[in-house]
């Protein structure tokens, strides 16, 4: 028997999930600029789609910002009640979109780093990572952040129980180097690893946090060509919102 070809998703109603998404995961609300801007809706687009939301009630507006309407209550759960990855995956998409560059949110485990949610570039040139791919904390813009974040005691085990690969020429492995990034990060508020972990490929990477408590790492991963002083400060900067918008 023939089976019909798989149908191909309906933009305009993936444009609506992730601006729904968008707006949920930043308590603070948002501008129709930052939307755009983000998700990579074309303005006439986005000014129909955010109509006729605030006219269902899924959206209000406030001035100039945009937060979730009542009839949002009947369709989703309190964020703190979802699962972390639900709640960092529109915040990843976004960055995603925004750049267009590979976007992760990266969590500890062991003395590794794991991706928990991720979304890959859309150009040819790019780096890829499957949910759920492990390595190790030194090497990574995701690991260095979570390296800075661990309590004194459980870094001094760290460097205890590991021996640390050179993966690239670039890769920083004593503990004196990695001593001297984690005061950097602490001092940035963010991690940039240039070809430690693969050969033309930097990771940038910042702090998430709950509530107050340290949960993961935001990163992006880009291909050293095209990572010029322009764009690190495009990387910053999203990356930074994304943290704020989890806080």
């Amino acid at each position: 028997m023939a089976t019909s070809p798989a149908t191909p998703p309906v933009k305009s109603a993936l444009r609506t999930l992730d601006l729904i998404e968008f707006v949920v995961v930043h308590r603070q609300g948002v501008v129709a600029q930052e939307i755009a801007g983000a998700l990579g809706i074309p303005v006439s687009s986005l000014s129909y789609l955010l109509t006729t939301l605030a006219d269902r009630g899924y959206l209000v507006r406030e001035g100039r910002r945009y937060l979730p309407g009542p009839g949002l209550n009947r369709l989703r759960a309190a964020p703190e009640a979802l699962p972390l990855a639900d709640r960092v995956a529109p915040l990843v998409r976004a960055l995603k979109g925004e750049l267009n560059e590979t976007a992760s949110f990266m969590v500890q485990r062991g003395w590794e780093v794991e991706a928990l949610v991720t979304e890959a570039s859309d150009q040819a040139l790019r780096y890829a990572v499957d949910p759920g791919t492990r390595r190790p904390l030194h090497a990574l813009a995701a690991g260095k952040v979570i390296l800075a974040a661990l309590p004194e005691a459980e870094r001094a085990r760290y460097f205890a129980e590991t021996t640390r690969a050179a993966f690239t020429l670039s890769t920083r492995t004593s503990e004196a180097d990695l001593a001297a990034d984690i005061a950097g990060i602490t001092a940035a508020g963010m991690a940039v690893a240039r070809e430690e972990a693969t050969v033309g490929i930097v990771g940038t990477a910042v702090p998430a946090r709950v509530d107050g408590a340290f949960v993961g790492a935001f990163s992006v991963a880009i291909p050293a060509v095209r990572f010029d002083p322009a764009l690190e400060v495009r990387v910053r900067q999203a990356l930074l919102r994304a943290a704020a918008a989890l806080a």
